[in-house]
């Protein structure tokens, strides 16, 4: 559940949104996957995201349209050696989203941007109250949700949680001092952190490292963009798989270095998915 939108970049405009890349990645990895999010009922960019959905054969059926908001828009403001920053643009149509009629899910994605009006953030936890499933929370302090009420209040409704470094050290100064103290307040299972070149680490409940990761060498490097999505679908895909925890984040590692290589979140031709497609249905199942 979550933000669909798209992201401006100097060259163009492509669909984006973290929980968007998540959902159309794991379409193209051949997982079944729902999408509920919200788009202007008739602009260029909502057919954007429309296309695209299509493209990477995501189900449209929970993205819905809103005839007063328009579809979400990012400006996305790129430095040197491959560094950005994001202007998001408010009162978009996801802002308003309207709880889904109801939830098949053996899991829950969700993010905090989506929280950052009292419309769509109601009918997130409405649809979580209703459905008891595991809950993966992509924190993505962004400005306009980078606050400590509503990080604790998102980490509070997960079980597992997915964040980049400079979002731990915000956590660690903002909530408790330490990693085992943060995990054992919040009740959580899984805390998975992304260290951009420097590769990855996964704690388990007691803030006890279960595994880690160097990072992976993009030589045709053109941005970062949707880098951390594209690791946290592949790990939902080892999840809903059972495939083997350790072969999934090596795997995962691999796939948002790749997603390093190309402009924005995503391949333009999700044929591009397909040899990643395999190699996830290949790998080992868990013990």
């Amino acid at each position: 559940m979550g933000e669909a939108l798209v992201d401006e970049f100097h060259d163009g405009a492509v669909a984006g949104g973290a929980p968007f890349n998540v959902a159309r990645s794991l379409a193209a990895l051949g997982v079944p996957v729902s999408f509920v999010s919200r788009i202007g009922a008739d602009d260029a960019a909502g057919h954007l995201v429309l296309d695209s959905a299509a493209r990477f054969g995501l189900s449209v059926d929970g993205i819905q349209r809103d005839a007063a908001h328009a579809t979400g828009r990012v400006s996305v403001h790129e430095g040197e050696g491959g560094s950005h920053s994001f202007q998001i643009h408010a009162d978009a149509a996801w802002d308003h989203l309207a709880p889904p009629a109801a939830v098949d899910a053996g899991l829950i994605y969700f993010g905090s941007l989506m929280q950052r009006h009292a419309v769509s953030r109601a009918a997130l936890r409405a649809a979580l109250k209703r459905a008891r499933v595991p809950r993966l929370l992509d924190l993505n302090l962004r400005p306009g949700t980078d606050k400590p009420d509503l990080a604790a209040e998102s980490l509070m409704l997960a079980d597992r949680v997915k964040i980049n470094e400079d979002e731990l050290e915000r956590l660690l100064a903002w909530l408790e001092p330490t990693l085992p103290a943060l995990m054992a307040r919040f009740a959580l299972q899984e805390l998975l952190v992304t260290r951009g070149a420097a590769g990855y680490a996964l704690y388990g409940e007691s803030g006890q490292l279960l595994a880690a990761g160097d990072g992976v060498a993009q030589p045709d490097f053109v941005d970062s963009v949707g880098a951390g999505d594209g690791f946290t679908a592949m790990l939902l895909a080892g999840y809903a798989l059972r495939r083997d925890r350790a072969a999934t984040l090596h795997l995962a590692n691999r796939y948002a270095a790749m997603i390093c290589g190309v402009r924005g979140p995503l391949p333009d031709d999700s044929a591009a998915l397909r040899p990643w497609r395999e190699a996830l249905h290949a790998l080992p199942a868990e013990d």
